[in-house]
């Protein structure tokens, strides 16, 4: 690649000939339009039939890959288990009339199907408690707004055995004449109203002024911008300690089953000796992946992390242990240099490190495991669904032929999967940019993933 003869100097950075020598002229392109320097980038990019990348930029270099550490999370679970493996949660019918529940860590117990499942019961009429049993996994340390300080947002709910409906509740809000009338679903909450304006539709969840703290029920104690017609705001709920039990008995009534007994009771207590009366089947791993992958779901992989970390045998894990767990089997199959550190299954940290290079070895590693099917399955198409569905054009020739994952927070932007360019090779692409300024480089990710899908021409490998 030629020599660029004049140096760039953007945002205090001299940009010298030799700075971006390896890249692509494209990415150096993106680099200089986003005032990014190249130090800010690490990437390798490798054919699936060739031995040495293609392309390696800082491929040692540790970075936060932010949430490309789902991939590791996929991996190890695959790994682990196989994608067959199932969530299984066993239900009783007590003898003194009750109901008990045993938590496994299913990441898809919605209210639809739990109201399925309490269908299934085939009763009429309970007279006993309600139990509910969470041990299968210890609790963390960690507050749903430890991270960013936004414990309503449903990102941020911490993992549980037994987590129903996410934690979560959905307001809706609808136009009622001069007013909109707030519902939620489920029906925690009573009906609210507020008065509608004729603003704009702009930021009309702040106009609403939510009154969100731990353990009081939410409050809207604003207005709503009419132009905005019907919408929808999903929140943490702020009791997620008492969430399940006022789950189960608000669902128990809409199935059909009269609670004649004592009050719900929360309270963490072993389940029946006795074998279950049923078993509610959950997804598959494969499925939960793809749940967990395509949105990006932080609470999806936190779930898996810990019911992997379970299932090889670590006792009623908590989010530090089971990160150990997964710390553990990145080290046995990324290696130890450089030294590598994730805190969580999802990526939401800032103390996670991974190289590129180790990513990318990690990728041609799965590439030759029976279960690589399943994970490409549940990365983003680009262009076409999950994190990477909006503005297909940008993506030029990967556009539908490219399985990544994508990585953001603050200070991070990344991407990383398999490119199946129209010559019909397959690359390895990973890409991390960390940087005060990350977000901006979301055009220099575009341009190395649009160049690889060009089967990568004229690149040769860095230092």
């Amino acid at each position: 690649m030629r020599k660029q003869a004049l140096a760039w100097v953007l945002g205090g950075w001299i940009w010298g000939a030799a700075a971006a020598e390896g890249l692509p002229l494209s990415v150096q392109v993106a680099l200089r339009q986003a005032a990014l320097p190249p130090t800010a980038l690490g990437v390798v990019v490798q054919a699936l039939d060739e031995h040495e990348p293609r392309l390696a930029w800082q491929a040692g270099t540790p970075l936060n890959p932010a949430s490309l550490t789902k991939l590791v999370t996929s991996m190890a679970a695959l790994d682990t288990v196989g994608p067959a493996w199932q969530w299984q949660t066993p239900v009783w019918l007590t003898e003194d009339g009750g109901l008990a529940l045993q938590g496994s860590g299913d990441p898809r117990l919605t209210t639809e199907r739990l109201w399925a499942g309490l269908k299934r019961l085939n009763v009429t009429e309970l007279r006993g408690p309600l139990r509910l049993d969470r041990s299968a996994f210890t609790p963390g340390v960690a507050a749903p707004g430890d991270f960013d300080g936004e414990p309503w947002r449903v990102g941020n709910a911490q993992p549980e055995a037994l987590l129903l409906n996410a934690k979560a509740v959905t307001y809706t809000v609808r136009l009622d004449g001069a007013q909109a009338r707030i519902t939620a679903d489920p029906a925690l909450d009573p009906p609210q109203a507020v008065p509608t304006t004729t603003a704009p539709c702009g930021d009309w969840r702040g106009a609403l002024k939510l009154q969100w703290a731990p353990g009081q029920r939410p409050r809207f104690a604003g207005s709503y911008p009419a132009a905005c017609g019907e919408q929808s705001w999903t929140l943490a709920d702020p009791d997620p300690a008492s969430y399940p039990a006022r789950l189960l008995t608000l669902l128990l009534g809409e199935a059909g089953i009269a609670w004649r007994g004592e009050a719900a009771v929360a309270a963490e207590v072993p389940a029946p000796l006795a074998a279950p009366t049923l078993f509610w089947p959950g997804p598959t791993l494969a499925e939960a992946l793809r749940d967990m992958n395509k949105p990006s779901s932080n609470l999806i992989a936190q779930q898996v992390l810990l019911s992997m970390a379970r299932a090889a045998g670590v006792p009623a894990p908590s989010p530090e242990t089971a990160a150990a767990w997964l710390q553990a089997w990145l080290d046995a199959h990324a290696g130890t240099a450089p030294p590598t550190r994730v805190v969580n299954g999802s990526g939401l940290a800032r103390e996670t490190r991974l190289s590129a290079g180790q990513l990318a070895h990690l990728l041609r590693w799965g590439w030759g495991q029976p279960w690589m099917p399943e994970l490409l399955a549940s990365l983003p198409v680009a262009g076409l669904d999950g994190t990477l569905s909006r503005q297909p054009g940008r993506f030029g020739a990967a556009t539908g032929r490219a399985h990544l994952k994508t990585g953001s927070l603050r200070d991070v932007a990344a991407l990383a999967g398999i490119v199946d360019a129209p010559s019909g090779r397959r690359w390895v692409l990973v890409a991390i940019v960390n940087h005060p300024q990350a977000q901006a480089g979301r055009g220099v990710l575009d341009a190395l993933l649009r160049w690889v899908a060009q089967d990568a021409p004229g690149a040769k490998a860095s230092p």
